[in-house]
């Protein structure tokens, strides 16, 4: 089992960065899918980027060349850094680990806005 605690959102203006970070604390992480989700308001949640151990990440098209995952098994941490923001970036960010189970974050707020 393994908890997540997601943190590093925030207000940021449009063309900004910022870098959400995901503390892990249980199990050793390698062996989980690492993810990023997002869920604006009244919408879905929806995948932004994924790691796997050792392997290559996967991004959705809304995020590529502006986001970056990786990850870090020894300090157990996941980080999404995201450049080039935009209000549609805004959302609720969410840290997935998946392996036969899935476990969940309670979410860090993004908001872009001038």
């Amino acid at each position: 089992q393994v908890q997540l605690v997601e943190s590093g959102g925030g207000l940021v203006q449009p063309g900004g960065s910022l870098r959400l970070s995901c503390a892990a604390s249980g199990s050793d992480i390698s062996v989980y899918v690492m993810s990023w989700y997002r869920q604006a308001p009244g919408k879905q949640r929806d995948f932004v980027a994924s790691i796997p151990s050792g392997g290559n990440p996967n991004y959705a098209d809304s995020v590529k060349g502006r986001f970056t995952i990786s990850r870090d098994n020894v300090k157990k941490m996941v980080y999404l850094q995201m450049s080039g923001l935009g209000p549609e970036d805004t959302a609720v960010y969410y840290c997935k680990a998946a392996a036969r189970r899935e476990y969940w974050g309670q979410g860090t707020q993004v908001t872009v806005s001038s």
